[in-house]
């Protein structure tokens, strides 16, 4: 990649990027930037696993490659893989894919696979093993992520399957072991399956790019081959200077829906270099971390740390329809994602992002009043509200403004017990600050922050007018750089 001419992956060691009680460590806070960073620059980091960690995935793909290769030339077609996406959840033992000459073992703890003919499947050894390796690193990933978006701490749990997983319950995540094009695979003709773009060989010319439905997924192989877009559109090789105990990790639309978008997914496809020698019989271990079938893709936690939310994910998606459904993907890319949030480690501990602020310069306007007021309320919220709330114990889940103009007169009233216990002020709506009108974001600055208003420049004109402001640039002014 840096013959490319382009600056590497991010490279980070799992161990760094386990949490801990207290406040966070340097290596915390710099493990947490850099993964982010790549994520931002590549949608896709290297997670550096320990020295033994490293040997159980390598042993994994040997007893694959044993797996695999001991089989049979082609196998019975009802081992062919129809794609269904309804059986995403439902996926286990072996099955193949003839147009993208691929065959698969799926891993999925409470599925006991079994033949057609009732025999027991005898797996590739030290799936389960492998599978709590992954399945810990993918979640700590996970967790690392929301810190750097300033939500709390596992915000994802009610989504995630149980740990461990309770009597009669099926794993939603799901260990995949694959092999592609192994020699004495026999189906359709290999140029059939195969196109040739600038000297290289690129697997399934049909499908320009894949994308996991995962939230996280993780991939260890024993050949390169997988390319991912980068931010500017550029199809990156990800996987060529990997080291024996480096695994590739890559974000999926699940949690791109549950970050309102700003988490984007990486876009994938799989090439090999033109000779057959290195094509033939790649084998990887893809671990992809799933929401729960019965839940649902939400995001509350986004709107509850003070960020965004587009209108198309205002409205909760059950993880069963999210998973049916088609998602076009030429649309990925045009959306605030985790560039907003790559400053600098802040001084005071956290890694919460830094606020930019704009150099002098005697052309840049002024920040609206209206704006200012907003980005003041929502800090306040994420500082002194949600504190509030953390240390009492409370989930806050705002009103809609219609209706808890209503609540506010009354005592009885759904929200009324959370307002009292935070100290909501009297006659303020309980919705979101971002949707307060804007006397009534003055009212909940000044309950919070006494004064915090008073130097403001708050010249807001009715509803429908627009603004006279006329004030002197401030250069100054703090901004959220998008």
């Amino acid at each position: 990649m840096a013959g490319n001419g382009l600056q590497p992956l991010g490279r980070v060691k799992l161990s760094d990027l386990v949490p801990s009680e207290g406040l966070p460590s340097e290596s915390y806070k710099l493990s947490v930037t850099t993964l982010s960073q790549s994520l931002v620059q590549y949608s896709a980091a290297i997670i550096q696993f320990s020295s033994s960690d490293g040997a159980l995935l390598r042993s994994g793909l040997d007893s694959a490659r044993l797996y695999f290769h001991q089989r049979s030339s082609f196998p019975a077609p009802d081992m062919i893989h129809t794609n269904d996406s309804r059986e995403w959840c439902k996926t286990s033992g072996y099955y193949m894919d003839p147009q993208l000459w691929q065959e698969t073992y799926d891993y999925r703890p409470g599925l006991t696979p079994i033949e057609p003919n009732n025999t027991m499947e005898i797996p590739p050894g030290g799936l389960p093993d492998i599978f709590c390796l992954l399945g810990k690193a993918a979640r700590d990933i996970l967790d690392a992520i929301s810190f750097y978006l300033n939500l709390r701490s596992s915000p994802f749990t009610e989504i995630l399957d149980n740990v461990p997983l309770r009597n009669r319950e099926i794993s939603s995540s799901v260990l995949s072991v694959c092999c592609h094009a192994r020699p004495s695979f026999q189906g359709t003709q290999h140029h059939n399956l195969t196109a040739h773009e600038d000297g290289q060989l690129v697997m399934y010319p049909d499908h320009e790019h894949q994308v996991d439905k995962s939230l996280i997924s993780l991939v260890k192989s024993d050949k390169p081959g997988l390319h991912i877009r980068d931010l500017h559109g550029r199809w990156v090789p990800v996987d060529v200077d990997l080291g024996p105990q480096e695994a590739i990790v890559y974000p999926g639309l699940a949690l791109y829906q549950a970050t309102a978008g700003y988490v984007n997914p990486a876009l994938l496809r799989t090439e090999f270099n033109s000779m057959q020698g290195s094509m033939y019989g790649r084998c990887s271990l893809a671990f992809k971390l799933m929401p729960k079938s019965m839940t649902s893709l939400n995001c509350s936690e986004m709107r509850a740390a003070g960020h965004g939310v587009e209108a198309q994910f205002q409205l909760p998606i059950p993880v069963d329809d999210f998973m049916q459904r088609s998602h076009p993907t030429d649309q990925l890319f045009n959306r605030h994602n985790f560039q907003s949030f790559s400053f600098p480690t802040a001084q005071d501990g956290s890694a919460k992002p830094l606020i930019r602020r704009r150099k002098n310069n005697s052309r840049c306007k002024p920040l609206p009043p209206s704006k200012r007021l907003r980005l003041e309320a929502q800090r306040v919220l994420k500082e002194r509200v949600q504190d509030i709330a953390d240390k009492k114990g409370i989930k806050l889940r705002f009103c809609n403004l219609k209706e808890c103009e209503n609540h506010i007169h009354a005592l009885d009233s759904p929200c009324a017990n959370i307002r009292m216990e935070i100290g909501w002020p009297p006659g303020v709506p309980f919705v979101h600050p971002h949707d307060l009108p804007n006397k009534a974001k003055i009212s909940f600055l000044e309950a919070y922050e006494p004064g915090a208003t008073h130097d403001m420049e708050l010249s807001f004109t009715d509803p429908g007018q627009g603004s006279q402001h006329t004030s002197s640039c401030n250069c100054n002014s703090p901004l959220i750089s998008n």
